[in-house]
């Protein structure tokens, strides 16, 4: 497996989303996965359904990450752009990918197959398709680019049948410590360590339950020895503090 850092961006599209009408369910998901498989995700992006924001926001961040997830505006309506915009932001024809056409043949029942379905099979010229088990309308992969849908169960299916492609660097290993501590007695100390191992992410986030302040530090590190040496002299600096050091993920 190679050391490299492994990047990654996700691009969320869709009025819905940032109207507040729906809620995203995708970015979590995409971490978790792509961290298992040793791709870090950097940043993520909402942007409306308008082809000039897509397209620049598109043509930034391919060029910056390693890969690039869209989720969002591939169905059949008026306001599913992302295969346009996405052919566009490549500088090639928007065509109807005649794999993609037999898979809605195959699927949708004599006569159904209508003008508005067919825009499922639309695709930049030179994509790969990403099969969809769950609805059967394909997304598409051009350059490091994968396009995939917005509901949450099929962009979750095809991300599953897509994953192979990826290759993946160093895997981010993570512990965390629990305190009931608030977040300022810990700082000093906290800059401390990370200062002592750089190489690290050490991550603090505050907490207030049943009338008691608290704290979920969050330490990640590619190397396992200096992941494991940090997040000792971490549980030793709560323990000074007079706290007892927890961890979170066995409750």
């Amino acid at each position: 497996m190679s050391e490299k850092i492994v990047t990654a961006c996700v691009l969320i599209i869709g009025n819905e989303i940032l109207s507040g009408r729906t809620r995203d369910a995708n970015l979590g998901f995409l971490g978790e996965r792509l961290t298992v498989l040793g791709i870090r995700l950097m940043e993520a992006r909402v942007v409306p359904d308008q082809d000039g924001v897509i397209i620049d926001t598109l043509n930034d961040v391919r060029q910056r990450f390693d890969y690039v997830f869209t989720t969002g505006g591939i169905g059949p309506t008026h306001d599913d752009i992302t295969a346009e915009c996405v052919a566009r932001a490549f500088g090639v024809p928007l065509i109807q990918h005649p794999e993609a056409r037999a898979i809605l043949e195959a699927h949708y029942p004599p006569g159904e197959l209508n003008q508005a379905r067919l825009r499922m099979a639309n695709t930049p010229e030179g994509a790969t398709l990403i099969e969809n088990p769950v609805s059967k309308a394909p997304g598409f992969q051009i350059g490091n680019v994968f396009v995939m849908a917005g509901i949450p169960s099929i962009m979750q299916a095809m991300f599953e049948s897509l994953k192979h492609r990826l290759t993946g660097g160093a895997p981010l290993l993570t512990k965390a410590v629990a305190a009931a501590l608030p977040e300022s007695y810990l700082a000093p100390g906290l800059t401390a360590v990370q200062e002592r191992y750089p190489e690290v992410e050490i991550g603090s986030y505050p907490f207030y339950r049943m009338g008691v302040f608290g704290v979920r530090l969050v330490l990640r590190a590619t190397a396992p020895e200096r992941l494991t040496a940090a997040a000792g002299e971490v549980r030793e600096l709560v323990r000074k503090l007079g706290a007892k050091p927890e961890d979170p993920d066995e409750k």
